[in-house]
Formats: structure tokens, C-alpha cells, sequence
């Protein structure tokens, strides 16, 4: 299942728009508040498909009786581009744990690249929620690895990609080899470049969010 945010007009496309902007992505900050505020619009979306039970509160006057989530997701990103919306994550389910991974892609040639897993660090997510969020989703490549490694070290009931732009090339690929992830993609493009970048799309979410690698 695949939901596009901005198939409906809202105040989540301004947001999207500000990231694809060249000039205003020329103010770092910005740019990775605008990631954060999209993570966090895409995590009020995925929380209305969650459990929840109803709980009685004190209040100074009386007793409430509200639904509150059931349980916290286990929220996953992927290093060092993934920060920014990981954060907006946690914004919305404060008491979630985290897990964290490097990917990266090394290239064979201009046009080749294969996708490098460094570093892995994660709770026990066995028969949770986990949420996978992510700036890009290009060729869909490094998530699909990602997602194989993080199976080797826990099985969650459900996984959920979080996403602000993704190619619809990547998301065909993502569902062919895993039929039963969701995606949230807060808009989808659809070409490829022949050094696998999205277009539109907005450039290298990571060196616009945290500077030109070195």
C-alpha cells in the first residue's frame, strides 16, 4: 500500500515545496526543520492506523476518559540523511525506541553503484511496529537493503516506510520484494537520472541537511 500526501492540497505541500526549492534550500536549518515538520504531518497520518485504548485521566476538575495509543512504534532511519525526519518522528511518539543504521552507496562507476551497510544499532523490535524513515527513496536499493538487515536482527508484526520524495520506479521495486510494507511518500516523482537521482526531486537531502561530504 502506497500513500501519497500530496495527492490532496494542504499546508504539507508548502512544506514539500520549500525542500525542492533551490534558493531556500540554501538555509540549512530550514531545510532540516521542513524534513522534520514533514516526518511529523506523515506520523500524525500513520498514527491513525495504530491501536489504541481507552484510558481514564485526571484532570483538576474531573475524569477524562481518552484513547491513547496502545503501544510506542520502534522508529528506524537510516544515517546520516534520515536525522532530520527521524527527529520530526520522535516529535510524535516521544516514547518510542530507536534503531539506527549506515548505508551508503559505493559506486562501481558513474552510473553503478552498489549499497554499503557500516554500522547497526537496534532495540528489540520482535512483533512491534517499525517505522522506516528516510528523505529519499531513489531507487529504492538501499532501503531494501536496509530493511534485509534489520530483519537479520529482530520480526516486526508490521513495517512502515516513511518517505518525503520517492520515484515511482522505487516504490514498484520496494513492493515487488516485500509485498506487505507500507509506504508514505510525501509526493512521487517520476524519473530517474542515470546517476539514480530523483527528478525533480530536490538534490542530496543529506548534504543539503548537514553539508557536502568531504
Amino acid at each position: 500500500m502506497v500513500t501519497n500526501l500530496s495527492a490532496k492540497p494542504s499546508v504539507f505541500n508548502s512544506f514539500i515545496a520549500e525542500i525542492r526549492d533551490a534558493v531556500v534550500q540554501k538555509d540549512s536549518m530550514r531545510f532540516r526543520r521542513n524534513l522534520e515538520r514533514i516526518a511529523e504531518v506523515i506520523a500524525y497520518e500513520v498514527s491513525k492506523t495504530f491501536e489504541f485504548e481507552k484510558k481514564e485521566i485526571q484532570t483538576p476538575l474531573g475524569i477524562a476518559e481518552m484513547n491513547v495509543l496502545s503501544d510506542q512504534p520502534v522508529l528506524a532511519t537510516i544515517l546520516r540523511a534520515g536525522l532530520a525526519m527521524h527527529q520530526g518522528m520522535l516529535n510524535y511518539f516521544d516514547r518510542s525506541e530507536s534503531a539506527f543504521i549506515s548505508a551508503f552507496r559505493k559506486h562501481i562507476t558513474a552510473e553503478e553503484f552498489e549499497v554499503n551497510v557500516q554500522y547497526v544499532s537496534v532495540p528489540n523490535f520482535d512483533d512491534k511496529v517499525l517505522i522506516i524513515s528516510d528523505p529519499m527513496l531513489a531507487t529504492g536499493s538501499s532501503m531494501v537493503t536496509v530493511y534485509r538487515e534489520l530483519l537479520r536482527h529482530g520480526r516486526p508484526k508490521r513495517v512502515i516506510i516513511c518517505v518525503a520524495i520517492a520515484s515511482k520506479e522505487a516504490l514498484e521495486y520496494v513492493q515487488a520484494e516485500f509485498p506487505r510494507v507500507e509506504i508514505y511518500a510525501g509526493a512521487i516523482d517520476n524519473e530517474l537520472t542515470a546517476q539514480a537521482y530523483i527528478v525533480p526531486g530536490l538534490g542530496d537531502a543529506g548534504d543539503l541537511a548537514f553539508g557536502k561530504k568531504f
